[in-house]
């Protein structure tokens, strides 16, 4: 695993990587399409940012590298990686709960904001850090 040099690219299992935490200066990718959908990714040392269809999708402070991103029936999954530790922001339903899984445990439940954005911290270190967040 490593940054996302091309910023956002598909991958052959059908989900996208994104990101470049090792940029010094903001670089932005828009109207990649996949699957049907357009996506925008803006991203360097401090943010990256993530929309689909003109809509917020994933946000992190400082910026990190996604890899193998996907949503599917209520679940969305991930790996992240920075360069240090990071306030992940993503989509969700207004008011719902989540289970979240970070590295395989379970971090317990998590109710979105009422302007539907779920908001967890990730501990990153040497090797990238598997997310997994599941609609109750």
């Amino acid at each position: 695993m490593s940054v996302v040099k091309e910023l956002l690219r598909a991958e052959k299992d059908g989900t996208i990587s994104f990101g470049d935490y090792e940029l010094d200066t903001k670089s932005k990718l828009p109207d990649f399409e996949h699957k049907g959908d357009l996506y925008k990714v803006k991203t360097f040392k401090e943010i990256t940012k993530l929309e689909r269809n003109g809509m917020f999708v994933y946000e992190s402070v400082p910026g990190t590298a996604v890899n193998n991103f996907s949503e599917e029936n209520d679940i969305m999954e991930f790996t992240v990686e920075g360069a240090e530790d990071a306030q992940v922001t993503v989509e969700a339903e207004d008011g719902a709960e989540y289970k979240v899984y970070i590295d395989n445990t379970n971090v317990g439940k998590m109710k979105a904001n009422l302007g539907g954005k779920l908001v967890l911290s990730v501990e990153l270190g040497d090797a990238p850090v598997s997310v997994k967040i599941v609609k109750i």
